[in-house]
């Protein structure tokens, strides 16, 4: 029989893997309540039209990534491939659209069926934050903002820039979008085939594209900025200015776009030199049309998502949770007794292992190896007596603990 291993594009989270993953979802959490942030969850799966109407059937993510199908009922189903449609359509479907803002954070695993490489996986996990009810310029840079710390709490601040760039609003960007696909079409025959495709459906996603031959027709292309109007200018310069009070440093970036049309004003990215091609590991916009697509009013909105997989390759790996006491016991009645001493130390907080197997240099050997602060030994003699021998193994202290007293005892080791 052939071994069975995990599907193409997607991986076990084991040892040092799940402590750096849960690492970066612990800093989130963190960041996120400091921020007045709270936690949603929503479904890994959706009706297929949560997607394909957020998303837009000309993108590649639905036209190519998404994983779809039909269930015993014939509803078509698709597998989340990103978290803001979800919460978007969670909001009007739980009427909350009269209650806001909405300040939420999300983390789980998102599906996509692409090509698997270097921190990209068929099944990827994703933190995010979206504020729902964005009112203002000032509340994209705070945001943002919360992004900066959260990756400074992962150590990560010196190894990222964020790139920013404003896409205007619905005004300014399709006078932009008019002027850059006539350009385009005055030099279709010179786009590449994925681009020739994109002018017609989504000319904006031809800026962020890799082939060389449409790079070398982007230095001439209409600049956005010669198209924004006199209130895009006003938001972008509000934007930078609150940016500046926050202390976020950033750097624009003219070519960082979004090709869904419900995107404005406030596009931005954390990129790094650290993980090859694939720079980016943080990145978000503004956008005003989602939850109207999901049938509620139209709000203004900003969010943002990072890729667990590319912070978790980027962070020092966290040392490996330890339990606090060993216990040891000697005999089978012995053995009965530490289920009774482990219930009650468990119930005060400690963490703690029984070691059974083997000898007893062999389990004090594996005590040892695990780093824990404290052993019980447990015998015959000891139960007799209504006692434990209790070794403290950075000192080599050992003392005789009435059982009844264990507790105190260990807490007073534990702050001293």
């Amino acid at each position: 029989m052939a071994r069975l291993q995990p599907p193409r594009g997607t991986k076990d989270l084991l040892g040092e893997d799940m402590r750096r993953h849960q690492r970066v979802i612990d800093a989130g959490q963190t960041i996120f309540h400091r921020y007045g942030f709270r936690q949603w969850a929503t479904p890994i799966f959706e009706d297929t039209a949560v997607f394909a109407r957020s998303l837009g059937e000309s993108s590649d993510v639905v036209s190519k990534e998404m994983y779809t199908f039909e269930d015993r009922g014939g509803e078509s189903l698709t597998l989340r491939p990103e978290g803001t449609a979800g919460v978007a359509r969670a909001l009007v479907s739980n009427a909350l659209t009269q209650v806001l803002p909405q300040k939420i954070f999300y983390t789980g695993p998102m599906f996509r069926y692409e090509r698997p490489q270097k921190g990209r996986f068929r099944q990827f996990h994703q933190i995010g934050a979206e504020l729902i009810g964005a009112e203002s310029a000032f509340r994209d840079a705070e945001i943002i903002a919360m992004a900066r710390d959260f990756l400074v709490s992962l150590g990560l601040g010196d190894d990222l820039t964020l790139e920013l760039n404003t896409l205007g609003d619905k005004a300014s960007r399709m006078a932009w979008r008019e002027a850059l696909v006539a350009y385009f079409r005055q030099h279709e025959e010179r786009l590449s085939e994925e681009s020739r495709a994109r002018l017609a459906l989504n000319p904006l996603r031809i800026l962020d594209s890799k082939a060389e031959q449409d790079k070398a027709l982007l230095a001439d292309a209409p600049a956005f900025d010669d198209f924004l109007n006199e209130d895009s200018r006003h938001f972008w310069q509000e934007l930078k200015a609150a940016l500046a009070a926050f202390g976020v440093a950033f750097v624009e970036n003219p070519r960082i776009v979004r090709g869904l049309d419900y995107y404005s004003h406030t596009v931005f990215e954390f990129v790094t030199d650290k993980l090859g091609a694939q720079g980016t590991v943080l990145a978000g916009g503004r956008y005003e049309g989602l939850v109207e697509e999901m049938g509620g009013p139209a709000v203004p909105c900003i969010g943002w998502a990072a890729g667990i997989e590319r912070l978790a390759a980027l962070i020092a790996p966290p040392a490996e949770e330890v339990s606090d006491v060993a216990i040891l016991p000697m005999g089978d009645t012995a053995l009965l007794k530490a289920a009774s001493l482990a219930r009650t130390l468990r119930d005060h907080g400690f963490s703690l292992a029984i070691e059974t197997r083997g000898n007893m240099k062999k389990r004090m050997d594996r005590v040892v190896q695990s780093g824990a602060s404290h052993v019980l030994f447990l015998g015959d003699d000891d139960l007799a007596r209504d006692v434990v021998q209790l070794r403290h193994l950075a000192t080599r202290e050992q003392e005789e603990v009435p059982i009844g007293q264990l507790v105190e005892a260990l807490e007073r080791a534990r702050n001293s």
